[in-house]
């Protein structure tokens, strides 16, 4: 699959979650970071975006331990939570 083709993909299943919360959450950081993305980046979000909203929030929020196949740099610019920008 395209490299565009995947990222309009994955730019739906970041803001389709199923809640507010973790549509902003998840898909605020997808518009902030997946420009700069490497194709192993790319294919890190793709597995992650496959787990349960309530585990990606409570990694992201620190209520859980991050598991070591999401650990590093993405999940380091996720737990910053810098990148919710909540319209009003």
């Amino acid at each position: 699959m395209q490299t565009n083709d995947r990222l309009r993909r994955l730019k739906f299943r970041a803001w389709h979650r199923g809640t507010r919360e973790a549509d902003y959450m998840i898909g605020c950081f997808f518009d902030r970071y997946h420009t700069g993305w490497s194709e192993a980046e790319i294919d890190l979000f793709e597995r992650m975006v496959e787990e349960d909203d309530v585990d990606i929030m409570a990694w992201a929020l620190g209520t859980q331990s991050v598991p070591a196949e999401y650990a590093g740099p993405m999940m380091d610019a996720m737990i910053r939570l810098d990148y919710v920008d909540i319209p009003r």
